[in-house]
């Protein structure tokens, strides 16, 4: 029997996790972790609804905690095959892995030194040397786009072939043929996180063309809106400027995958300008700094801009003085700085990392900001913090909510509405069947009313746990 079941990210923005099985060959596309409130981060410690000893193989779509973070824990209870991912997601998954289990070991050790948690004596989910065993296990694939010619092969029968989603470096789309419970030859196509058009560094989402998938899995994170058009530079320059006019500190948390980068280059562009003295930036996460090498390695992955600032030696990633904090002594200097400055730290949703320890410090500081970049989601403290909190706890503690909270919106690595109905049109025509995922239930059914007005079938939005045939 042909499946396909959902056992992550149905309803939600996180927690992706697809289980394909044709009789006794099974395989995960993607292992994430579940990010945001108590209950949601809960379900990462649930047994895996499925034996992990039965797998065969996990194909990762990028790097993401959402997509990667459950790995370890997979290996640890048992899994032993392949873990395939692009050539250039390769480095980027090393990265988040060790740094996860880093943050689980640092956050069980705190917890029971403060005595914060309820449990007697808390455990990380996962540890170090669970990722390290994850990622011996790390197999790459190249794009189609890059190698013309046969197909991987999962299994007998079973091909897939990758395709750039520019939303990370590395991130694919997959494209995996296979007969179906009827004997028919069909494909289904995984979107993974689709990225946007014409932003910088990565080159455009490029799906597959030619002959219609059978059934697309499509992710629809911004399903229900447009970014707006809010001119990011400007905001950020105003934020940056406005603060430091007031001598107060500008904390960005920021995901080290991507949006560290982007941030990077856009803060660049004001020093090209004047506006800024790079000498007042600081990047403090170490897997931010070391993701932006990688970025900054990867030539085959940029655009034609950052490509022709390469060859010029212009490049953002190295060309400015940007302060690079990579040990904790460095961080915690930060918070005894006088003078204005900028702070990119992780994590991204102020759900962990170093961006707490400055929040202790100065959300309760008028003269300073706080400015996301990035998708909030619901139960998280940045969500909380977007929403108007005014006291939000940090490591058991409550902290006043004094400085200025904002957002730039159009720093999204996800495609918004109109951007995942263009990627649809380049598919080469219409999916016999179509299913929302990796979206909470507002933005899949404005999606689905979307896809369904462009006169294509009307979506699946299956609930986890959902099985459907091949």
């Amino acid at each position: 029997m042909a499946e396909v079941t959902f056992y992550g990210a149905c309803g939600v923005v996180t927690g992706s996790c697809t289980l394909l099985s044709w009789g006794k060959k099974r395989f995960l596309v993607d292992c994430g972790m579940y990010q945001g409130g108590e209950e949601l981060e809960a379900r990462n410690w649930r047994p895996f609804p499925f034996d992990p000893h039965t797998i065969d193989a996990v194909v990762l779509t990028h790097a993401h905690l959402d997509h990667t973070g459950l790995v370890p824990k997979l290996v640890r209870k048992g899994f032993r095959g392949p873990i395939y991912c692009s050539k250039a997601s390769r480095g980027l998954v090393r990265l988040i892995l060790e740094d996860a289990a880093e943050i689980q070991e640092e956050q069980a050790r705190y917890a029971r030194r403060k005595g914060y948690s309820r449990h007697r004596n808390p455990k990380p989910l996962y540890t170090s040397e669970d990722a390290k065993r994850a990622l011996k296990q790390l197999e790459t694939l190249t794009f189609d786009e890059d190698e013309s010619g046969d197909p991987f092969e999962l299994a007998p029968g079973i091909r897939l072939r990758l395709h750039r989603a520019g939303h990370l470096l590395g991130a694919a789309s997959l494209a995996v043929t296979a007969k179906g419970s009827d004997g028919e030859r069909r494909t289904w196509l995984f979107s993974g996180d689709v990225g946007r058009y014409g932003v910088p560094i990565l080159q455009d989402p490029q799906p597959p063309g030619g002959e219609a998938p059978d059934a697309l899995l499509l992710e629809s994170t911004y399903g229900d809106r447009d970014h707006k058009e809010t001119k990011s530079r400007e905001i950020l320059a105003e934020v940056v400027e406005e603060t430091f006019e007031r001598g107060g500190k500008v904390l960005i948390p920021a995901f080290a995958l991507g949006r560290s980068q982007e941030l990077l280059y856009y803060l660049d562009e004001l020093v090209d300008q004047g506006r800024l003295d790079p000498s007042a930036v600081f990047l403090d996460s170490p897997m931010a700094l070391d993701a932006t090498e990688l970025y900054a390695r990867a030539r085959s992955e940029h655009d034609e801009e950052l490509a022709e600032q390469v060859r010029s030696d212009s490049s953002p990633f190295g060309r400015h003085a940007f302060q690079r904090s990579r040990s904790v002594a460095d961080s915690k200097a930060l918070n005894d700085r006088k003078e204005p400055a900028v702070i990119i730290s992780t994590s991204g949703m102020a759900t962990a990392g170093r961006i707490l320890h400055h929040m202790l410090h100065w959300l309760k500081d008028p003269n300073s900001a706080v400015l996301f970049a990035g998708y909030q989601a619901h139960g998280t403290r940045g969500r909380a913090l977007l929403e108007g909190a005014q006291t939000v706890s940090i490591h058991g503690h409550p902290v006043r909510v004094r400085a200025r909270v904002g957002s730039i919106h159009g720093l999204s690595a996800h495609a918004d509405q109109s951007e995942l109905l263009r990627w649809c049109d380049e598919l080469g025509g219409t999916p016999r069947r179509i299913f929302l995922n990796h979206g909470e239930d507002p933005p899949r059914k404005a999606l689905e009313a979307a896809l369904v007005e462009k006169g294509w079938p009307r979506p699946v939005l299956p609930n986890t746990g959902d099985t459907f045939p091949w």
